[in-house]
C-alpha cells in the first residue's frame, strides 16, 4: 500500500511516502518557517523525484498532534482535502508516538518532548516490546517537574527524544538524575518515512469531515471563551 506522510506538527516539515516493502522517499526541513506554502510544493517534488503520482497513493496519514496549533491546522487540513479529492482512507498518528518512534534501540523508556511553555510540555511515556512500540503513559500536557519526579517512580533509564529537549535538558537533568539519558541530535527530528509506516498499519480510518488535530489542551481562543463564559 502505497502510503503518503505529512508532518507539519512543530518547526519540522516532513513528507514521507511508504508502501509495505520500504521507506520510498522522504523531505525533511528543520527551519521555522511556515508549513502553508512549503507543503504541497514538497509533497509535488517528492513524489516526481519518486517518480510517483498522488493517483498513486492508497492512503493518508497526517501526524495529528499535540504541537503547534497552526502547523497541525495546516497539515490535517491539507491531508483531509487530499483524501477528500482522491477518494482515499485517512488516518492520524500522535506527533508524540512519531517522535518516540525514533528510539527504536534504546533500551529503557522513551519520553518525547515538546515545549509547552510557562516549564510545561506535551509528552507521554513509551517503549519497544518485541520491537512494537507500546504506550506506558498516555500523552498530555504537563509541568516539567511534575512529570520528572513521575517517571521517577519507573526507577529504568528514560530517553528525552526531540528538538525541543535542549530547551528543558538542565531541569530534566538536574530532577530525573540517574535515570536521565538524551537522544543524539539527529535522532531528535521525527521521520516522515517512519509515520507513513506506521499509518499504513492502523486500521480504523478517520471520518473525513470529523477528523480534527489533537492539541492536548485548549487554544488560547477558546481558554479565554471559557473563562468569559464561566465568569457569566
Amino acid at each position: 500500500m502505497n502510503t503518503l506522510a505529512i508532518d507539519t506538527s512543530t518547526n519540522v516539515l516532513g513528507v514521507g511516502v511508504a508502501n509495505d516493502e520500504k521507506v520510498i522517499g522522504e523531505y525533511i526541513s528543520n527551519i521555522k518557517r511556515n508549513h502553508s506554502t512549503r507543503v504541497l510544493p514538497a509533497i509535488d517534488f517528492l513524489l516526481k523525484d519518486c517518480n510517483m503520482s498522488l493517483n498513486d497513493m492508497e492512503k493518508i496519514v497526517v501526524a495529528n498532534g499535540p504541537g503547534s496549533y497552526t502547523g497541525l491546522r495546516i497539515g490535517v487540513t491539507i491531508g483531509k482535502t487530499l483524501a477528500w479529492t482522491l477518494n482515499l482512507p485517512i488516518v492520524g498518528v500522535s506527533s508524540l508516538q512519531l517522535m518516540a518512534a525514533s528510539g527504536r534501540y534504546f533500551q529503557g523508556l522513551i519520553s518525547p518532548i515538546m515545549d509547552a511553555r510557562r516549564d510545561n510540555l506535551f509528552t507521554g511515556l513509551y517503549q519497544y516490546e518485541n520491537d512494537q512500540l507500546i504506550q506506558v503513559i498516555s500523552d498530555q500536557h504537563i509541568s516539567i517537574v511534575e512529570w520528572c519526579e513521575l517517571i521517577k517512580t519507573y526507577e529504568k533509564p528514560v530517553l528525552f527524544i526531540g528538538n525541543d529537549v535542549a530547551l528543558h535538558r538542565e531541569k530534566i537533568a538536574t530532577i530525573a538524575n540517574e535515570y536521565a539519558c538524551f537522544a543524539p541530535i539527529t535522532t531528535n527530528i521525527p521521520r516522515p518515512g517512519e509515520l507513513a509506516l506506521i499509518g499504513s498499519k492502523l486500521e480504523n480510518e478517520a471520518n473525513i469531515h470529523s477528523f480534527k488535530p489533537n492539541y492536548l489542551r485548549l487554544t488560547e481562543a477558546e481558554a479565554k471563551w471559557r473563562e468569559k463564559s464561566d465568569r457569566n
